[in-house]
Formats: structure tokens, C-alpha cells, sequence
């Protein structure tokens, strides 16, 4: 019997080879919501794959229910409703620390062009203000003192990357760490670092966890970077502490709103730098991600072993 995986976002192409040969499975296009409610009534869904935009909630799930996996090619779970999920006897599949190496790369870039203030030096050359050079104002990262908060593979690899670029590095996290930098509290972390860098899951504990409250207590020259979660942040806050020159400057991957509106006010700020979400869209890990994530699925569906790890709710399906 063939099984049904709806595709609810596109996926990187020789993932999506992979799909395709796959004689046992229909791979069904749910781009759109017409599509989407016509799959939906017409046939038997038993596997989902996503990326970072399509949801998967309980209204979902209730028109799907012979669903027996939902997939991310990702690391996150936003999108998903994890509980629910589990509560149904879904196997919810991601590709777990997948993109730690880019995302720490992606982090380091920004400190650096912040730091740095390479965008503005770089667009001086291009536009022919090379004779503004003598006005040119940044800074190294050496010597600098850098809090991370999350102490994860990402948080990690952040940290070993700073400490070889001769940073002094700090961190909180939900809990002590087996690294050989100082675990702080986080208002130490706070008020004594020059740069703060996010490596947090959103949880209803790190929701809004940098506040009013909390950018007050961060040196009015420390820079602060997101690669994480937007709303591990107050955005009105942040924006009112940079435009008032309380907060030395800001870089992210991530927003609250994605994409954020045209006339959002953090976006015209000079010592704000935004990229699109793109730090895990690098060929090597978004192919990665796809591939790996496609392989467990059609796995999971034929009855065979996946791989180790990518069932994130495999422990509490078996405690059910």
C-alpha cells in the first residue's frame, strides 16, 4: 500500500530527488491552501514534512487521522505542536544540532560587523566616500568580554570561536556546563559584558527574557546579537533603548514578525544589522537538513530503524 507525505514547504532539491524515486510513497504539493484542503480531503495523509513556516497544529492534525509522522528539516519545533503530536501517538522527527557549525559561524560574522563596523566601511569604498575613511569609528573583538546565554552546541561553538579570537568568555544557562568558561548569573552576565549573543530555545521562560528591564542593566556600548529566537527579545523595548543610545548597537537572524513590516522602526536604525533567517540556509547544512530529515521519514513509514536521535519526542512516546 502506498502511504501519503504531504509537503507543506519546499525542500532542497536532491532531497527532494529522493521523495520522488520513492516508488511506496505519493508525495503530495501543499503549498498553498487550496492545494492544501484539497490533499487534505481527498487523501490519507501519514507523514508531514515541513520547514519553518508551515504549521502543524491541532486543526491539522485532526483532518489527518491516519498522520503518523510530522518532519521538520530543521532543528527548531516552533511550528509544531509537540504536545499535541505526542498526546496522538506522532512521531515528531527534526535534524537535531544540524546547524550548530553555520549558525555559529552566521553569529560570529555579525559580532564582527558590528564590532567592526564593516558594513558602513564597505558601502564608503563602494559609493566612491573613500576619503571618509578618516572618520571611519570601530573596534576589535579582542579583548572584549562576551556573554552568551544558552550554553548549548551552539552557544559552544560560539564560545570556542570567540575565546580563539582572544575574547573573554562568560555564560548562563539553564544549567552548569562542562566548559572552561565562568558560569555567571545572568544579571552579572548583564551588566559586565561588551557583547551578549542569544543561543536560548523560546520557551515560556525565555519569552521577552531581554526586556526593558533587562537592556537597562546592559553597558550602554555593549552590542547584542540574536541568532536565536525574535521573541526571546521585547522588540519595542530593544528599539527604544537603540534609538535613545543606551544600547551600542544590534544584529540578528531573527525577528518577533517575519518578515517585518516595511515601516518597522528597528530597521532604520544605523546601528542595527538584520539578515533574512538565513543562517541555516548555507548549501552545506540546508542540503543537509532536507536529506537527513526525508531519510528518517521515508524510514519511520517503511518500518525501519532511523537514525539515532531524530525522533525528538521518542521519550515521552514512551512514557505515553
Amino acid at each position: 500500500m502506498h502511504k501519503n507525505i504531504l509537503l507543506l514547504e519546499t525542500v532542497a532539491p536532491d532531497a527532494m530527488k529522493v521523495l520522488e524515486s520513492a516508488k511506496d510513497m505519493n508525495i503530495l504539493i501543499g503549498f498553498d491552501e487550496p492545494s492544501l484542503r484539497r490533499h487534505l480531503s481527498e487523501s490519507q495523509i501519514h507523514a508531514i514534512i515541513t520547514r519553518g513556516k508551515g504549521q502543524v497544529r491541532s486543526t491539522l492534525m485532526d483532518a489527518c487521522p491516519n498522520l503518523e509522522v510530522i518532519s521538520r528539516c530543521g532543528v527548531g519545533l516552533d511550528n509544531i505542536d509537540v504536545d499535541q503530536a505526542t498526546h496522538r501517538g506522532m512521531k515528531v522527527v527534526n535534524a537535531p544540532n544540524s546547524n550548530a557549525n553555520t549558525i555559529a559561524e552566521h553569529t560570529i560574522s555579525l559580532l564582527l560587523v558590528l564590532q567592526r563596523n564593516l558594513y558602513n566601511a564597505i558601502t564608503m569604498v563602494k559609493e566612491g566616500r573613500w576619503k571618509e575613511r578618516g572618520g571611519y569609528v570601530g573596534d576589535e573583538l579582542h579583548g572584549k568580554t562576551l556573554g552568551i546565554l544558552g550554553m548549548g552546541n551552539i552557544g559552544k561553538k560560539v564560545a570556542k570561536i570567540a575565546h580563539a579570537l582572544g575574547m573573554n568568555v562568560m555564560y548562563w544557562s539553564s544549567k552548569k556546563e562542562d566548559v572552561p568558561y565562568p558560569f555567571k548569573d545572568l544579571d552579572t552576565v548583564l551588566r559586565t559584558s561588551d557583547c551578549i549573543s542569544l543561543h536560548l530555545p523560546l520557551t515560556l521562560a525565555t519569552h521577552h527574557l531581554i526586556d526593558a528591564s533587562a537592556l537597562e542593566k546592559m553597558k550602554p556600548t555593549a552590542l547584542l546579537i540574536n541568532t536565536a529566537r525574535g521573541k526571546i527579545i521585547n522588540q519595542e523595548a530593544l528599539t527604544h533603548a537603540l534609538s535613545t543610545k543606551k544600547l551600542g548597537g544590534f544584529a540578528a537572524d531573527v525577528l518577533s514578525e517575519e518578515p517585518p513590516e516595511v515601516n518597522d522602526p528597528l530597521l532604520k536604525l544605523s546601528n542595527t544589522y538584520i539578515t533574512a533567517h538565513v543562517g541555516s540556509l548555507t548549501k552545506t547544512t540546508y542540503d543537509f537538513m532536507c536529506m537527513f530529515t526525508v531519510q528518517n521519514t521515508l524510514a519511520i513509514l517503511r518500518g525501519q530503524e532511523p537514525a539515532e536521535n531524530c525522533i525528538f519526542n521518542q521519550k515521552a512516546l514512551k512514557n505515553k
